[in-house]
């Protein structure tokens, strides 16, 4: 077991209790144990103590007397909220990328759509993930707006991107919005780009609240 802490130790246990919290595998009021995780990641109990602390400043744990920590209550609303903020950042970063992007980007993009689009179609649940974070973190980079971007990213934290990239629907869904997003982008529409790029996060929001209802999790 690892008995160095480091920051990137106790964001990666963060990382990891915040999808299993989004995608409903812990539940409001569950007690999350840190011999448990720290057992489970092969690391010391202090990343693990870290990274619960962080989720308390973000009001995914709350710390109980007699009982650790627990996780906090999740309504559909906030599903909704959260993602309705993660589509208007995006659609406004892709809206400028749309105004200005060039030729040789707009044959990158379509590049790492095609390499999704085959793993998408194969299955490759891992390389869907990583590949769908490179595709997006390409287009909010030519959008060169570094406090939006760094908005947009705290905001994705809360999205369960292994729960979608392991969802057979979600994945022919993505692949169509990507391409439908590439022909707005070649357009140079930044009208139409908006709502393609605000519609992905929110049907991401609607498939979720589906799932979370399968499992009746809500506590409000």
């Amino acid at each position: 077991m690892t008995d160095v802490s480091h920051p990137q130790l106790s964001e990666t246990v963060a990382a990891l209790l915040r999808d299993r919290i989004m995608s409903g595998q812990l539940r409001a009021g569950e007690r999350i144990r840190l011999e448990q995780v720290a057992q489970e990641t092969g690391l010391s109990i202090t990343p693990v103590r870290e990274a619960l602390l962080m989720l308390r400043a973000e009001d995914m744990v709350e710390l109980q007397p007699r009982r650790g920590h627990v996780v906090a209550p999740l309504s559909r609303q906030d599903i909704i909220d959260v993602f309705a903020v993660q589509g208007d950042i995006a659609g406004e970063l892709a809206a400028r990328v749309a105004a200005g992007i060039g030729p040789d980007q707009l044959d990158d993009l379509r590049a790492q759509h095609e390499k999704l689009r085959r793993a998408a179609q194969a299955r490759q649940v891992g390389r869907v993930e990583q590949l769908e974070f490179e595709f997006h973190r390409s287009i909010n980079r030519l959008a060169d707006a570094r406090k939006l971007s760094w908005l947009l990213r705290a905001a994705t934290r809360y999205t369960p991107t292994r729960f979608y990239a392991g969802n057979a629907q979600w994945r022919a869904a993505m692949v169509a919005d990507h391409e439908e997003l590439l022909a707005a982008l070649a357009a140079g529409d930044p009208v139409a780009v908006r709502p393609v790029m605000a519609r992905h996060f929110t049907d991401g929001a609607e498939r979720l609240v589906k799932h979370l209802d399968g499992l009746g999790i809500w506590s409000g």
